[in-house]
């Protein structure tokens, strides 16, 4: 039997402060903050040539990008709930474009990764930005709001390679770089004058923020169920896309890998879905929206399956596959996050420190699986592999007791 999810009438989501313009900036922060995630992957080869190393050697401004992006997630997610929002993100935003100015400048590939790691670290601001979105709308806003948040990290991750290719290969490697610095510093002045006041929701020691997303995952029912769904959905989707590039550029399709950052493009929908999906579950409550997107994931890995044989029809299929995987995998992180939210008003930075966490550590295990399966059976393999992720989630759903949602239908 789990705890039913709380919500507090006098916490500070329930007095809606947040504009249509301040979520449009806040989503626009979003969008900045994970694009200075991605776009380094497009820039890869022409930092290779650029500094005169190895494809492999520069491949580590990525992963060192990735490692600090983790770590931030950790140790500075949780400052959320300890310092007022304004100045915390003003001053993460601050150091990423200090780091991203840093790298655009960097003398040698040591100095550029290290540089990396920094702006991955302190790139953590979309998650701070939907703490402070959570504590400012009101209770039957919660899921219209998370999903413009998400739908502005959308663009942002889509947007971000073709920005950071399409600049570098005009202006070399360094100019991204240095046009995200810009980017970056200028949005943390406009926050700086547009994001309301708020206060600390705890006054907690740092040594115990650390250790607190632990402790509510071991109290927290409702915090572990969400975990489950967003871990199991985020590693079938990382499996697919990771040999998704193994399956075109393979003997069944022969095509180059710009075709896999063509079929990417489809995720696009999702800036569209995201909105909707949210406001589905300010009316009903995450667990139909979550329903509905567990079988979506299934139906999923039956249209990528048929995907196997390869030519027009094949591509078709991996075309409306992966479209719907992305649309299901997203619109239920907006059910997950709203569910997570509601559970402790005072807490929101540490609960998302959790559920961010094992959503990554899906991430990266589907990853490896996924190749894994690869070796072995082939894309069928790894269809199957995300059929059966999604179906564990699913009994997961099926067993849990009903839980009422304020506001709903």
């Amino acid at each position: 039997m789990t705890t039913p999810v709380r919500r507090t009438a006098d916490t500070p989501g329930q007095a809606d402060g947040l504009t249509r313009r301040l979520v449009l900036l806040l989503a626009l922060a979003c969008a900045v903050a994970v694009g200075n995630l991605y776009f380094p992957q497009a820039v890869g080869p022409l930092i290779a040539t650029g500094l005169h190393v190895p494809p492999d050697a520069a491949a580590l401004v990525v992963t060192a990008t990735q490692l600090g992006y983790t770590a931030g997630i950790v140790l500075l997610v949780p400052l959320a709930d300890r310092l007022p929002h304004r100045p915390l993100l003003v001053a993460l935003l601050t150091l990423t474009g200090l780091g991203l100015l840093t790298a655009g400048c960097a003398p040698t590939l040591p100095v550029l990764i290290a540089a990396s790691a920094a702006v991955g670290l302190t790139t953590v601001a979309a998650q701070v930005v939907g703490t402070l979105a959570a504590n400012l709308a009101a209770a039957d806003r919660q899921g219209a709001v998370i999903g413009a948040l998400l739908s502005g990290s959308t663009g942002g991750m889509l947007l971000a390679r073709t920005f950071g290719g399409t600049l570098g290969e005009w202006l070399g490697w360094r100019a991204p770089y240095l046009a995200a610095a810009a980017l970056t510093l200028l949005l943390a002045a406009v926050l700086a004058r547009t994001v309301p006041a708020t206060t600390a929701s705890s006054r907690a020691p740092y040594p115990a923020l650390l250790t607190e997303p632990l402790r509510l995952l071991r109290t927290e029912p409702e915090l572990r169920r969400s975990c489950v769904y967003q871990a199991s959905v985020f590693a079938g989707f990382s499996a697919v896309w990771t040999c998704l590039a193994l399956l075109l550029t393979g003997p069944a399709y022969g095509l180059d890998a710009r075709a896999v950052g063509l079929l990417a493009l489809v995720g696009a929908a999702t800036m569209l879905c995201t909105p909707y999906a949210g406001r589905l579950v300010d009316r009903h409550g995450p667990d139909p929206v979550n329903l509905a997107c567990l079988l979506g994931v299934l139906a999923a890995a039956a249209v990528l399956a048929a995907g196997r044989r390869g030519g027009p029809l094949g591509l078709t299929a991996l075309t409306l596959g992966t479209l719907l995987l992305d649309v299901a995998m997203q619109c239920g992180t907006v059910a997950g996050q709203a569910r997570v939210n509601a559970l402790r008003p005072d807490a929101r930075g540490r609960l998302r420190t959790a559920y961010m966490t094992c959503a990554y550590l899906g991430g990266t295990a589907g990853s490896w699986l996924g190749v894994q399966v690869w070796s072995r059976a082939g894309w069928w393999g790894v269809c199957t592999l995300l059929a059966l992720l999604a179906a564990l989630a699913l009994t997961r759903h099926l067993t849990a007791a009903p839980h009422p949602w304020p506001g709903s239908q």
